[in-house]
């Protein structure tokens, strides 16, 4: 199946943290939240995907390369001067042709099930919905009873809300839907297309998702994001991956001491090396014998959290 991600994007908000960074690029537990997205699709059956690019294009053209090394298949659609979020899936027309295909944020985390999204699709536009309880900052979706979308509010004041369903950035568009945006100038999703949808009576589907989402678009939606990815609240799709580090240091058997005593309160077992277990993986930490350092193995999340206790630990020794 094919899928588009937006990628395009700067980051204005995020940019005192970001370092010049693309703001899909921007690490969530150590690893790009767009190699997160990319092994959703993947473990979700989207492995032919195209990324719109703008800002910083090279960065992510580095990273994925033709996506060979993360299982699926990339293109890229690179846009000169932005094109808005339905100008930019327009620039892939030729990537999408006659299939309908699926659309999501490079600027989001989430971890739904996608492949039920799209099997759900009939016609038109399906559009993934969240509910939140403060839903202000978002786009609401008004739905009836059968979720046919009724009406849409961007970003309305309290006195405006009539529902807690938000819009969380992820479609899945037939491909006539192309049709009605217009060639070469700013479109967006939101904004422009899916009211004139409305207006068209085009079918158009809100569909509320299980599971985790967040738009990490400012430094405290970010920072949120990572303690939800620690605390297994979001569940990411490369946690699983097995991943290594190796820690030089000074001290090994000192440094072990120091993890070990900060380790028991979590239930550590010490029978081989340090093997602790949370809420998001399992980590085993050992002693290199050939050199000063120290020797993580495990899940993703856990080797990232065991890493940066025991390089603080090492920095105060």
């Amino acid at each position: 199946m094919k899928a588009v991600i937006l990628s395009g994007g700067e980051g204005t908000r995020l940019q005192a943290i970001s370092c010049g960074l693309p703001k899909p690029m921007m690490p969530l537990l150590g690893t790009p939240l767009l190699e997160h997205t990319v092994a959703l699709l993947r473990e979700n059956g989207f492995n032919r995907l195209c990324l719109t690019l703008h800002y910083q294009p090279q960065v992510i053209r580095e990273h994925f390369q033709n996506g060979a090394a993360f299982g699926v298949s990339i293109e890229y659609r690179e846009e000169h001067f932005p094109l808005g979020t339905a100008g930019a899936v327009l620039n892939c027309r030729d990537f999408i042709g006659d299939d309908t295909v699926l659309v999501i944020s490079g600027d989001s985390a989430c971890d739904f099930d996608l492949s039920a999204l799209a099997a759900g699709h009939r016609r038109g536009v399906t559009i993934a919905l969240t509910a939140q309880s403060d839903p202000l900052p978002y786009g609401l979706v008004i739905t009836d009873r059968a979720g046919s979308v009724t009406g849409f509010l961007e970003k309305p004041p309290w006195e405006q809300v009539v529902t807690d369903q938000v819009s969380t950035g992820i479609y899945v568009l037939s491909p006539d839907v192309l049709e009605h945006i217009p060639v070469g100038r700013p479109y967006d999703f939101a904004k422009d297309l899916f009211p004139r949808l409305l207006d068209l009576g085009v079918p158009m589907r809100g569909q509320v998702m299980d599971g985790y989402w967040c738009d990490i678009g400012t430094p405290r939606a970010y920072y949120q994001c990572n303690l939800d990815a620690l605390n297994g609240l979001y569940h990411l799709p490369c946690v699983q991956e097995a991943s290594r580090r190796v820690i030089p240091c000074r001290d090994r058997a000192r440094l072990m001491r120091a993890v070990s005593e900060a380790m028991a309160e979590f239930g550590a077992d010490f029978t081989n090396g340090l093997t602790v277990t949370f809420p998001n993986g399992k980590v085993h930490l050992a002693p290199l014998a050939e050199q000063s350092a120290l020797f993580l193995e495990g899940d993703r999340a856990a080797v990232y959290k065991m890493e940066t206790l025991a390089k603080k630990l090492n920095e105060t020794m």
